[in-house]
């Protein structure tokens, strides 16, 4: 009869015997206020709320502030193109405009190479697709944000434990054919 549960541990110090790392004490210590904010349940949902509110203030909320930066730069930096291809594409619009009005005055003229007015067009859609492109951007820096924060609440209560091991349980059953492997993850 084979037992697999079962191992007698040798008194000697020979390579056969496995010694586990003592794990009292090796955790991480959290503050009460990280505690409590991983014991609530409600934690991501808060966060997400909060980072919809205000971008930022979920991350704030569950102690990574140190993203915020980085929120309001994308959040800031696809606005600012959004601006930037806005008022551009607005010149060109006024001085389309101009031109069809019988002005011949529009700083498109004064350059070297003038521009022509189907070329006005062309320049019109160009910033008018970069303008788009940037608040599409935009919203999906603050989508990104609110995903961040519920995300990184979930990680915040995930339980990581240093015992991560798999012991396999070979069971031979004499009344059946076969093997049967059961593995249990510690």
């Amino acid at each position: 009869m084979l037992f697999s549960q079962e191992e007698k541990v040798k008194k000697d110090n020979s390579l056969n015997t496995i010694t586990a790392p003592d794990s009292i004490g090796s955790g991480k210590q959290y503050s009460q206020r990280i505690f409590r904010l991983i014991e609530d349940p409600l934690t991501p949902s808060k966060a997400a709320f909060y980072s919809a509110i205000i971008p930022g203030l979920g991350q704030v909320y569950i102690g990574k502030s140190w993203k915020v930066p980085m929120v309001y730069a994308a959040i800031g930096a696809s606005l600012y193109y959004y601006d930037l291809n806005n008022k551009e594409m607005n010149k060109y619009r006024t001085a389309y405009k101009r031109r069809q009005n019988g002005f011949f005055d529009d700083e498109f003229l004064e350059t070297d190479i003038p521009i022509t007015t189907e070329q006005l067009l062309l320049g019109m859609d160009f910033h008018k697709n970069y303008r788009d492109i940037a608040m599409i951007l935009a919203a999906a820096a603050y989508m990104l944000n609110i995903l961040d924060a519920n995300v990184s609440a979930h990680l915040l209560q995930f339980n990581v434990n240093d015992d991560l091991s798999v012991t396999p349980n070979l069971i031979f059953d004499p009344e059946m054919t076969g093997l049967r492997l059961a593995i249990k993850f510690n």
